[in-house]
């Protein structure tokens, strides 16, 4: 498990941090990193696009000119692709660009792009930021005390109400809440900065909090 200096919002040193292997020292996937930064790119979409086709636009119904006589090319309808105001042909149309992706390959791919930043030492971790009020200027000064340069995630907890009004107006400086940490922010971002309370922990084990509930089963059944 490694080990990490935890910062004060001044730059100084507060303490330690482990960083938990399932979280930050895992091989980087990347085939599923980019499986599930693709769809969720893709569920950005609205998918509100759409074209007519020549069955939808109006008109059409009545033949341009009679077939022969007339020295132009024969014509059915008006509404065919090549005429103008005609429909579109093979245009886009209204549709779900949402794909399925499943919960264990959305984690794979988290502690994958989290791994990766920590492989770069691309992660910060943060005791408190300690912001009275909010403020910008304060925000800047944290920055540049901790050297965090070019495009910076700061993850949040619920209750960082004040950091996140500090935060928000500076263009390369991005906030998310903890339990919205996804890859792709993770991995569009140079750094990654958590707090104390935000840096994610190991995975919960199952089977030490089972074991109480069958003892206590047993207990009534002797009783």
């Amino acid at each position: 498990m490694a080990t990490i200096d935890v910062k004060s919002a001044t730059g100084k040193k507060a303490g330690t941090a482990d960083l938990e292997e399932s979280w930050f020292g895992i091989e980087p996937n990347v085939p599923v990193m980019h499986q599930v930064v693709t769809a969720q790119l893709a569920a950005r979409r609205s998918g509100t696009h759409n074209t007519l086709t020549r069955a939808e636009v109006r008109g059409g119904g009545a033949k341009p000119w009679r077939q022969k006589g007339t020295g132009r090319a024969r014509a059915g309808s008006s509404t065919g692709p090549h005429w103008r105001g005609g429909g579109v042909a093979h245009g886009p149309k209204t549709r779900n660009y949402a794909q399925r992706t499943p919960k264990k390959m959305i984690r794979l791919a988290l502690r994958s792009a989290l791994s990766d930043r920590a492989a770069e030492d691309r992660v910060l971790v943060v005791d408190d930021w300690g912001f009275d009020a909010p403020s910008t200027k304060a925000a800047l000064s944290a920055l540049a005390a901790l050297n965090l340069e070019g495009k910076v995630l700061v993850v949040l907890g619920d209750d960082d109400v004040v950091a996140l009004k500090s935060f928000r107006n500076l263009p390369s400086i991005q906030t998310i809440r903890s339990r919205e940490l996804n890859a792709y922010d993770v991995l569009v971002n140079d750094w990654v900065v958590f707090t104390q309370a935000t840096l994610p922990g190991g995975e919960p084990a199952p089977a030490p909090a089972a074991e109480p509930a069958v003892e206590a089963e047993t207990t009534e059944e002797e009783g």
